[in-house]
């Protein structure tokens, strides 16, 4: 299992996030691998996050290659110097983009005591 799929799965397990208890709107998540698209959609709704593979028009389109996005779901990546930087394209609400920050983990997730090594 990828990191990004990863922490999709966490975000469906969550079901909730208090801290976007005022936002609603949908975000999809294109990410390039290759020739390959995986399509993610979060729907939030006061704080409730629904997450579904699907292509379906959204609020926002956040548009990211498969190794960025990982490098983001462990922490080694900071979305918004990554938009500053051109590796991830922002079409639509750039408010609501910038507000998903807040799901990322801010330092690099380890997969065990020896880090991973």
């Amino acid at each position: 299992m990828t990191a990004t799929n990863a922490f999709f799965e966490r975000l469906t397990d969550a079901g909730r996030d208090p801290r976007f208890g005022k936002v609603c709107g949908s975000v999809r998540f294109d990410i390039r691998d290759g020739d390959r698209l995986d399509q993610w959609l979060l729907d939030i709704d006061h704080g409730r996050m629904r997450v579904t593979r699907s292509g379906a028009p959204a609020t926002t389109v956040i548009m990211v290659s498969a190794q960025v996005a990982d490098a983001m779901a462990r922490g080694e990546v900071n979305g918004l110097a990554a938009i500053t930087r051109g590796d991830i394209l922002v079409d639509g609400d750039l408010g609501l983009a910038l507000r998903l920050g807040r799901l990322f983990p801010r330092e690099p997730e380890h997969d065990g005591p020896d880090g991973g090594r």
